[in-house]
C-alpha cells in the first residue's frame, strides 16, 4: 500500500465536503507531477487530504476506491482522475510547519517544493 497527499483548496472542496459526499472523483488536476501520481495510485491506497489555503495542514484521510481514468472535466485525454472515499477526519490537523520540522519527511514533495 502507498500513501499520497491530495491537495485541495478548502473553499473549493474541503475534507468536510468529502465527508458529506462520502466519496468523490478527484477531478480538475492540471499539474503534470500530480497527474502522474494519480496514475500511480492503486485501489486501497490511503490519501492524506491537505488543505493548501488558509492553515496549510493535513485534515483528513481518504482511500482510493477506483484507479485512474479519464477526467470528465476536460476533453484532453492526458488528464485523469481517481475516485476516493472519506475514511476519517484527523483529530489534530498536521500543519505544514510541523511536517517540515520532521527529519524523516524531508524527502516528501510537499516539503521539497
Amino acid at each position: 500500500m502507498n500513501y499520497w497527499i491530495l491537495k485541495s483548496e478548502p473553499n473549493t472542496y474541503s475534507f468536510s465536503d468529502l465527508e458529506k459526499d462520502v466519496k468523490t472523483s478527484w477531478t480538475g488536476v492540471r499539474n503534470y507531477q500530480a497527474r502522474n501520481n494519480l496514475r500511480s495510485m492503486k485501489k486501497g491506497d490511503l490519501c492524506f487530504i491537505y488543505h493548501s489555503v488558509g492553515p496549510r495542514e493535513i485534515v483528513g484521510i481518504a482511500q482510493v476506491i477506483k484507479t485512474a481514468y479519464p477526467d470528465p472535466t476536460t476533453a484532453d485525454a492526458n488528464w485523469v482522475t481517481v475516485d476516493i472515499k472519506s475514511i476519517n477526519k484527523v483529530k489534530n490537523p498536521v500543519s505544514l510547519k510541523i511536517i517540515k520540522e520532521e527529519p524523516e519527511l524531508q524527502s516528501m514533495q510537499l516539503v521539497k517544493q
